[in-house]
């Protein structure tokens, strides 16, 4: 067990150096610096449909009038997703009443393990605003391209077929009450950075 143990920990941290690696070439070679959020110079985000952690078909549509803060991870990822959904909810725990003026959203990259029930019990455990989204291979394919994110399957060695990892590039981003792109927070962005910026916005 310990061998195993220490074998996904070994995978995860090569995971974390390859997403690491694309979301620094994608924001390099895609975007230019803009306030406390990043835009970009390519067209990012559009229409989908996806279910949500309580079993409702929902399109983008739903969102509109508010900021959306979007993070696309799975919920059995071992650090990253947690950490950058941790600054997701403080950043709206400093926002106080603005952020009824934010939804966020985690979409999973994983719909084979993260059901409709593991979802809800999972958004759980952040804020309570926060919305999970999952669907069909098709549906999670489709907005993640529209989303340009990158993920794909790492599975472990020797390890059992519903045991892999899940790389996958690391940005919080950010939509408009329009549903526009605005903007991407790159991994290690802090939440008092997210939350002032989203707060300039929201009182502009």
């Amino acid at each position: 067990m310990k061998a195993r143990i220490l074998r996904i920990a070994a995978a995860s941290v090569l995971a974390l150096a390859a997403s690491a690696g694309i979301a620094w070439w994608q924001v390099n070679n895609m975007t230019e610096t803009v306030a406390g959020a990043t835009k970009s110079a390519v067209p990012i985000g559009g229409p989908f449909t996806m279910t949500d952690n309580k079993g409702r078909t929902v399109t983008d549509a739903e969102y509109r009038g508010k900021y959306l803060l979007i993070y696309f991870g799975y919920t059995y990822c071992p650090d990253v997703c947690p950490t950058e959904l941790g600054v997701m909810t403080q950043a709206l725990d400093l926002l106080g009443r603005q952020s009824d003026k934010v939804q966020p959203l985690f979409v999973t990259v994983d719909p084979e393990r993260d059901t409709v029930a593991h979802l809800n019990d999972y958004v759980a455990l952040f804020h309570p605003s926060l919305i999970g989204l999952t669907g069909t291979v098709d549906q999670v394919r489709d907005t993640a391209r529209a989303y340009r994110v990158y993920y794909a399957k790492a599975p472990q060695k020797d390890g059992k077929p519903d045991e892999y990892l899940m790389d996958h590039s690391s940005f919080i981003y950010l939509m408009g009450p329009d549903g526009g792109f605005v903007g991407v927070y790159p991994a290690g962005t802090t939440a008092d950075r997210i939350a002032q910026d989203l707060g300039t916005r929201i009182a502009g």
